[in-house]
């Protein structure tokens, strides 16, 4: 099967990879395509401040002069625009779509009037200072004519008086607004517009951060702003004019990515479809074959793993496998030897089915006979036709209560069997202290006056151990043990419990060893079975056969293990081993 788990790996690994390059290709396209298109619409949007900062980073340096592309000379020509690009020394090393009246040398006091003002001659500047560079740091400016804030500055400097204009000037603002669809807002230092002017742009107060957000990204809102602040009474005037801004998406580029994007698509569709239709008629032809293989092992035909017409699909004349089926050549050797499990666990299972037939018979017969003695002396006693003696009616009592104490006994140990299957037990465990108690297990079955012919003794090769048991199951465990030694083997029987040292440090071992019968390997090794009852046919045997399945269980549960070494007429040794308390 290694072979084949390398070949399978190899084999779809290679088909991984090549699809995921392939498909890494693909949304490398995609990703760049739609990237360039969130850039532009971004950089639409937030024109010019977004244009800056991506200008000065895309213009570079070759022999001391500042190289344009020709993608943003274009641009600043459409938006009706230009850019320099200045050195430290106040030089013009780069430039674009400049007006003549504009210098290519500047002093210290012009970049600082620039720098304060945000304007320079007749233009509002946006600028961006480059100090990140190994070489010098440069100055990018973007300069434009702002309409709107010269008709702003010119009504603010007729018009206003004490921070608002006045009731006798609103005709005439009110048609220099509505010539150009213009809208005219008095804030205060609150937020709150005390006069509005002009167009249907209707507006009761400004967030804090609103204004600036407006002028950095005009294009997230439906109108442009122009602002003037006036320091005496701290009114904002703000002018919005309509925003022009869809139509600076080019929509021909959007409509060539967004057919990219669908051809794109469109391919990766196709060659997905053809490769799951290769995938499915390459690997689902075998799955078939596999799967009426699995229905013939439902219905239990373990013998016949393939069909003829199916041989001659999958192999050669010579034997081997065809070429398309080799990369399953080992799941059909698992099918084969799979079968013959199967076929043997069949087998397993009708006689575990007889085994249990057997089991029922045995406590059917070992519950009718108590019963049948008890049902006997019922009808006696109800009869009324004999004078029994105080003597005769202890006698029939004594044996109907020893009698129903043994079917109780068998109940509880079906109870029992069947809590330990389903994991219900409750279980506390405590300290125990191993050498006391085992002394008074022994010393319990010493001073039985019903058990007779039986000697015990009890041996300590070590001493204050301590072990966490549940007291009432770890009892059970050792009256199973013991009572099996007493009920198994002929009178004289000797009996020996010992606590000694495993070779495993950190374990105590426990040994019920007997002088007895022994018992023969099929019995040894079907002794913790739950149904199992010996194949001594010839003792009179008692009980449900639980006994041993029991202690194993309860075993497991302290997490201990449990070991017999026994052989016909040389007695037998069962040893349990625990872990001991530390501490």
């Amino acid at each position: 099967m290694k072979a084949m788990k390398r070949r399978l790996t190899l084999h779809f690994s290679l088909q991984f990879i090549a699809i995921a390059f392939f498909m890494g290709i693909v949304l490398i396209i995609l990703i760049i395509l739609i990237l360039n298109s969130i850039t532009k619409e971004d950089l639409n949007r937030s024109f010019p401040t977004g244009a800056l900062d991506i200008m000065a980073m895309e213009v570079y340096s070759e022999d001391g002069k500042a190289v344009i592309s020709d993608e943003w000379n274009r641009l600043l020509k459409k938006k009706g625009m230009w850019f320099q690009v200045i050195n430290e020394k106040g030089k013009v090393i780069g430039e674009s779509n400049v007006p003549s009246n504009i210098p290519s040398i500047y002093t210290a006091g012009d970049l600082l009037q620039i720098e304060e003002k945000g304007k320079f001659k007749d233009f509002s500047i946006y600028y961006t200072v480059d100090t990140d560079t190994l070489t010098e740091p440069y100055f990018y400016m973007l300069g434009f004519k702002d309409e709107s804030l010269y008709l702003l500055e010119k009504i603010f400097k007729i018009h206003n008086e004490d921070g608002i204009i006045q009731e006798k000037d609103l005709p005439s603002v009110e048609k220099k607004l509505k010539a150009d669809s213009l809208t005219l807002h008095i804030v205060d230092h609150k937020g709150d517009v005390i006069q509005s002017f002009g167009g249907n742009f209707k507006k009761k107060s400004y967030e804090p951060l609103e204004l600036i957000r407006r002028k950095e990204s005009p294009g997230y809102y439906d109108t442009e702003i122009s602002t003037v602040y006036d320091p005496e009474t701290k009114n904002t005037w703000v002018l919005h004019k309509p925003s022009n801004m869809k139509s600076y998406t080019d929509s021909r580029v959007m409509k060539k990515v967004l057919t990219s994007l669908i051809i794109i698509g469109a391919a990766v569709l196709l060659i997905t479809l053809a490769i799951a239709f290769w995938h499915g008629f390459r690997y689902g032809q075998p799955l078939l074959i596999f799967t009426s293989w699995l229905g013939r092992m439902e219905a239990g035909q373990y013998d016949e793993v393939l069909t003829e017409q199916e041989k001659k699909k999958i192999f050669k004349r010579n034997g081997r496998v065809k070429l398309r089926y080799r990369l399953y050549q080992e799941v059909f050797k698992a099918f084969y030897e799979m079968a013959e499990k199967l076929s043997s666990t069949e087998k397993e299972r009708n006689k575990l089915e007889r085994t249990r037939e057997e089991w029922m018979t045995g406590i059917s017969h070992d519950l009718r006979t108590p019963l049948s003695t008890v049902q006997g002396y019922g009808h006696l006693l109800e009869s009324g036709k004999y004078d029994w003696s105080e003597d005769e009616l202890k006698d029939m009592g004594k044996m109907i209560r020893e009698k129903g104490d043994y079917m109780l006994h068998l109940v509880e140990d079906f109870s029992l069997a069947f809590k330990l299957k389903n994991n219900t037990l409750i279980f506390t465990k405590e300290t125990v202290h191993l050498n006391e108690f085992l002394q008074n297990i022994v010393l319990k079955f010493v001073n039985d006056r019903t058990i007779l012919n039986v000697s015990f003794s009890f041996i300590e090769e070590v001493s204050n151990v301590r072990i966490k048991a549940s007291l009432q199951w770890f009892e059970r465990i050792l009256d199973n043990l013991i009572y099996n030694a007493i009920n198994h083997n002929p009178p004289g029987t000797k009996i020996v419990v010992s606590i000694k040292e495993s070779d495993n440090p950190g374990f105590a071992l426990i040994e019920v060893k007997d002088d007895g019968v022994g018992m023969d390997e099929e019995t040894k090794g079907n002794l913790f079975e739950r149904y199992y009852r010996g194949t001594n046919t010839e003792e009179r045997t008692e009980g449900a056969g639980l006994g041993m399945s029991i202690a194993k269980a309860i075993v497991r549960l302290h997490d201990g293990e449990i070991s017999v070494v026994s052989a016909p007429n040389k007695g037998t040794a069962v040893t349990l081993k625990f872990p001991i308390e530390r501490g």
